[in-house]
């Protein structure tokens, strides 16, 4: 029973951040925090120290990752928070499973969508859209607003979409391999 309640905890978690990240390009932190303090006190209920300990591991890692990635320009803090919380439900080695899954999925994603832009649109909006760092103008200063919209227009789509993919995936490869051994 507890674990098809993780399951849906975890399924409910990732569908809502994925489908709040398409519509609205941001995962709030109304999202993040209460599913990451729900994955502590689920694993601390389930599994006492040994369980906190798996889901602070995981949260290490999942967030972890994505901070480097923030830090260098990748992804948005929303995205840094999901795995965070992700992680944290998930632990340690299937956090780094789905990060894998997610950045293979997003890099397919963005290889489709940047082929389907240069057959819609031409090669040369997708430079400009996509590979070039600043306009062709004399460099002003950016308020921190212009920044992140110009980053939000880069971004060919939300990354909780592979994330959510990935994490579904691993979780339907968990159910067989449980049901096929039992």
């Amino acid at each position: 029973m507890e674990y098809w309640l993780f399951v849906i905890a975890v399924v409910f978690f990732t569908f809502t951040a994925t489908v709040t990240d398409l519509s609205t390009r941001k995962l709030p932190n109304w999202l993040t925090v209460p599913a990451f303090l729900a994955a502590l006190v689920f694993h601390t209920v389930t599994g006492g120290l040994v369980g906190l300990g798996n889901a602070l591991g995981g949260f290490a890692i999942g967030f972890g990752i994505l901070l480097i990635l923030w830090l260098i320009g990748g992804g948005g803090g929303g995205d840094v928070k999901l795995m965070g919380a992700l992680g944290a439900w998930l632990g340690p080695v299937p956090i780094l499973i789905v990060f894998t899954l997610s950045a293979v999925l997003a890099l397919l994603f963005t290889c489709l969508a940047g082929f389907r832009d240069v057959f819609t649109h031409g090669f040369s909006y997708v430079k400009k859209r996509y590979l070039m760092h600043g306009e062709a103008q004399p460099r002003r200063k950016k308020s921190e607003s212009e920044r992140l919209k110009q980053r939000q227009k880069k971004r060919v789509f939300p990354y909780a979409l592979p994330v959510g993919l990935a994490t579904w995936a691993l979780l339907a490869w968990q159910i067989v391999t449980k049901t096929a051994g039992n």
